[in-house]
């Protein structure tokens, strides 16, 4: 059949401007044209369906667009699937962050423009977890103590900085040496898949308790030599407690 874009759009339960913001991220092929009269088919209806399931497994439109194109094939997609754990119950917006945390959402909405909160991408929106509660309460903890908004966020935004740059080189190690070796290895598609995520998903927690263990242990050394060089002698003889008391 062919379809107005009015009619595609309300056939695919999306909005006209989905439909053109689509066209225009290079997701939804062009319609045929006759005049000044746009036709859509039953192609582009099962492309809409295909986004639609392919975002509401969690991943970005980024990710969607290069399945569609073939730039990643099924084993891609079991793994981008497993990054971005799609789990609407467990997670929620900023604004409902806000009201868990008791922290105000223009001080969340900072944090999250300096890269302190980083949300989880669900069928493109940003969303949060229990774990950034936690993380969006430590933060409010920081500045109860103290310790100046802005200089708070110039922190968080240098580690961001320097964070982002670990993890890019990181999953270049893994694309080599786990994901590259499995797509070449002639199993099939499902089997290379399952092993991808099986293997992603032991080496994430390995990789983020191994950086959160050396940030700790790097920060108390630095705190240590700091206290050692200007402190008094109950400051010095706490902290050495402190560090002697650490796992």
């Amino acid at each position: 059949m062919d379809y107005r874009v009015e009619q595609l759009a309300a056939r695919a339960e999306v909005s006209v401007d989905t439909v053109r913001f689509y066209q225009a991220r290079g997701l939804l092929q062009p319609p045929r044209r006759e005049g000044r009269v746009a036709w859509y088919g039953d192609h582009h209806l099962r492309r809409l369906a295909e986004i639609r399931r392919l975002q509401s497994r969690g991943l970005s439109l980024a990710a969607v667009r290069r399945l569609l194109t073939g730039e990643l094939d099924a084993a891609d997609e079991a793994l981008a699937t497993a990054v971005a754990a799609p789990d609407p119950a467990a997670r929620f917006t900023m604004e409902e962050l806000a009201e868990r945390s008791g922290i105000p959402l223009e001080l969340l909405q900072a944090l999250s423009r300096e890269g302190l909160l980083v949300p989880q991408r669900l069928a493109g929106e940003a969303r949060f977890t229990a774990a950034d509660v936690e993380a969006a309460a430590a933060g409010l903890r920081l500045l109860q103590a103290g310790l100046p908004l802005p200089e708070i966020l110039e922190l968080a935004r240098r580690h961001h900085e320097a964070m982002r740059a670990v993890a890019e080189q990181a999953v270049e190690l893994f694309d080599e040496h786990v994901r590259h070796p499995l797509r070449e290895s002639g199993l099939p598609d499902e089997e290379a898949a399952a092993r991808l995520v099986e293997a992603f998903t032991a080496l994430l927690p390995a990789t983020t308790r191994l950086v959160a263990h050396h940030f700790e242990r790097t920060l108390l050394a630095v705190a240590q030599e700091h206290i050692d060089r200007v402190g008094g002698e109950a400051e010095v003889a706490a902290v050495q407690r402190q560090v002697g008391a650490t796992p």
